[in-house]
């Protein structure tokens, strides 16, 4: 019989799969629309505004704004430009994550899968700081080359292309990448201390959460 926390997370993932459904049916047909606007720009902006709040980071409010002034000002001129936006978060969104991923892989940094590896393993060999070490580098090419597929899509394909790609393909690869790789490495490296996919994904959220308090 399923557990409460099963239950919990399939209806958050059900949740999660309208969303992208809903988006990209809102973004394909009536991407210029203020209620389209609304529903694909606001969460997002929403959460951004609410860490810049918590963590009284004024760039960030500042970004907000300025990003819901751009969006208001889309929508005024009849959705003049919008798709470029949707292309623009998309692109900004994976060029943060490689940022943040690749900068720590400079000399003398710990890669970032790395650092949040160490946290939660009790037995941490060089074999998997190497191999951490590698699927940091692995994460930050993807997001780079996500960022190569969204533009090629953009330019050469038609809108509902990009907008299927966007809302539905880009959630499931990254989920893909996720799950695969944890499976691969069990294939491949028995030895690795075993952590459940719930474990990892607890793994970053805190290293998130300790990141912001040393950050402060």
């Amino acid at each position: 019989m399923p557990s409460r926390r099963h239950l919990a997370a399939l209806a958050v993932l059900v949740a999660l799969a309208l969303y992208a459904l809903l988006s990209h049916v809102l973004m394909a047909r009536a991407p210029d629309q203020p209620w389209t606007v609304v529903a694909l720009f606001g969460p997002w902006l929403l959460a951004l505004a609410a860490v810049g709040l918590k963590r009284r980071h004024a760039p960030t409010l500042l970004a907000c704004a300025a990003l819901a002034a751009l969006l208001a000002l889309a929508v005024a001129r009849g959705g003049l430009g919008i798709n470029r936006l949707y292309v623009l978060q998309h692109g900004a969104m994976h060029l943060l994550l490689a940022w943040s991923f690749g900068r720590t892989l400079r000399t003398g940094a710990t890669p970032l899968i790395s650092a949040i590896a160490e946290r939660v393993h009790h037995v941490f060999s060089p074999e998997m700081r190497a191999y951490t070490r590698r699927l940091t580098a692995l994460w930050t090419a993807y997001f780079l080359g996500m960022v190569v597929v969204s533009l090629l899509l953009y330019a050469f394909a038609p809108w509902s292309w990009w907008s299927l790609f966007c809302n539905v393909l880009t959630p499931l690869a990254a989920s893909g990448l996720f799950v695969g790789e944890h499976v691969l490495r069990y294939l491949r490296h028995p030895g690795f201390e075993r952590l459940t996919l719930g474990g990892a994904l607890r793994a970053y959220r805190a290293h998130g959460a300790c990141g912001a308090a040393d950050a402060k």
